[in-house]
């Protein structure tokens, strides 16, 4: 594989072969003209007659045109251009085009820029294409690579360590130097690793969360078409569903508790991690992401996609602990930046986050042995909400204390606790209110 992917990169040409559709086709055809070569034969030994049917005539001739079509087809193949076999490996972007398996699409690693591509005297590489020397865009697929292969590799296999440390070096020196080229690099790097992790990592909850689902929905849909199927279903359906409900968790708990538990041995024998193990594995990974960009002061790029991430924050809640520890951490470091001096974020943006990630806040569940936050880290946290919500439009205020008081008053934590942004805007829109009202009169 490596051969053959150096071959392609460095432009010698490499053995052609037929397009997959190209051999179904020719493989559909040889067994169909094979089954019609025994249809005629066993047709013949079994009458056992001198003079054929029309019908006879008619076998015998399809046989011989798919015998001919199989012919021509393998002409085909063996001489077909060179164009039709599939799409090549272009030699400037071998990883730049990289799509990884399992996050379901390509994460691209944009060119730089050709402003950002000044040559420096005081620089050890030539940071520009076009020659045959290090470039920019090499280092920086390169890191793209990498980061993709953390992905792929499980953490417990023996060279994730070493992979994550290699990440953590070319990071770590490309900001030491400080040039503007590298640090565009380790930006650009990092944005497209923090995307392609919070997909993977949106992926994970949503496969884990409908497989538990199955097991959740039949006893309970089963019974509530039976009664209300039934004469006055509509009125005893209220009466027994607590039966209902207590039907399907003994389902869930007895029956499909054993399936589960029959399917992660396997798992675990096959050497593959479950859903759960993933989603943790990968929450893991994007707090290490979301540390490294805040260290090169690329965090603004991971405040707006995490303030688009709307299907990752509604299945938050209902992830594992561990998951819901490492997002609830994310979330606190994000937030915690927007009040940073020269980080510039629009005002939309500071919205949706915060709309998004206070329901997480205030439902996290406490189910690890060490605090996700230490007592400070909530008081900052506190801190940088209230000052980033009394930046915000009356109505954006309105809507954002509305829904945090509508979560915090049904969960047992305490924590954020808003209520002097609450009584702040209530004051401020009585205020408001009060001139509109001596204007008038």
């Amino acid at each position: 594989m490596a051969t053959q992917l150096a071959l392609q990169y460095y432009g010698h040409p490499t053995k052609t072969r037929p397009s997959a559709l190209l051999n179904s086709i020719f493989m559909t055809t040889v067994n169909g003209a094979a089954k019609t070569l025994v249809a005629v034969a066993s047709k013949t030994k079994a009458e056992h007659v001198d003079r054929w049917r029309p019908a006879d005539h008619m076998r015998y001739m399809l046989m011989l045109m798919t015998w001919t079509a199989v012919w021509l087809l393998r002409v085909l193949m063996d001489h077909l251009p060179t164009s039709l076999v599939g799409s090549s490996y272009s030699s400037s972007y071998l990883l730049q085009g990289y799509s990884s398996a399992t996050a379901g699409g390509s994460f691209d690693f944009q060119p730089l820029p050709s402003s950002a591509l000044t040559p420096s005297s005081s620089l050890d590489l030539v940071l520009h294409d076009g020659s045959d020397g290090p470039s920019a865009q090499g280092l920086g697929r390169s890191l793209t690579h990498i980061f993709a292969l953390l992905n792929e590799m499980p953490a417990s296999s023996r060279k994730y360590q070493f992979a994550v440390a290699m990440a953590d070096k070319i990071v770590d020196e490309n900001t030491r130097n400080g040039h503007a080229e590298l640090k565009q690099i380790n930006r650009m790097a990092l944005s497209s690793a923090f995307a392609r992790t919070l997909h993977l990592l949106y992926r994970s909850l949503k496969s884990t969360g409908q497989s538990s689902d199955e097991y959740y929905s039949g006893p309970r849909a089963w019974a509530s078409r039976v009664i209300r199927a039934l004469p006055m279903g509509s009125v005893l359906y209220p009466y027994v569903r607590g039966l209902g409900i207590c039907i399907g968790t003994i389902y869930s708990a007895v029956v499909a508790g054993g399936a589960q538990v029959e399917k992660e041995r396997r798992r675990v024998a096959q050497g593959e991690d479950s859903g759960e193990v993933l989603a943790e594995k990968y929450a893991q990974e994007l707090m290490w992401i979301t540390n490294k960009m805040m260290m090169c002061g690329a965090v603004d790029e991971a405040v707006v996609q995490w303030s688009l991430a709307s299907g990752l924050a509604s299945l938050s809640l209902t992830a594992s602990p561990r998951v819901q520890g490492s997002i609830v951490k994310i979330s606190s470091i994000l937030i915690g930046e927007l009040t940073r001096g020269g980080l510039e974020v629009p005002g939309q943006v500071k919205y949706r986050l915060l709309v998004l990630w206070l329901p997480l806040l205030c439902h996290a569940e406490n189910g690890l042995s060490y605090p996700v936050l230490t007592g400070y880290e909530k008081i900052e946290t506190e801190r940088t909400i209230d000052q980033v919500i009394a930046t915000l439009p009356s109505a954006e205020q309105e809507v954002v204390l509305t829904n945090w008081l509508q979560d915090f008053s049904i969960t047992s934590s305490d924590w954020p606790n808003l209520q002097t942004s609450y009584d702040r805007w209530c004051q401020s829109t009585r205020i408001v209110l009060i001139d509109i009202i001596e204007e008038d009169e």
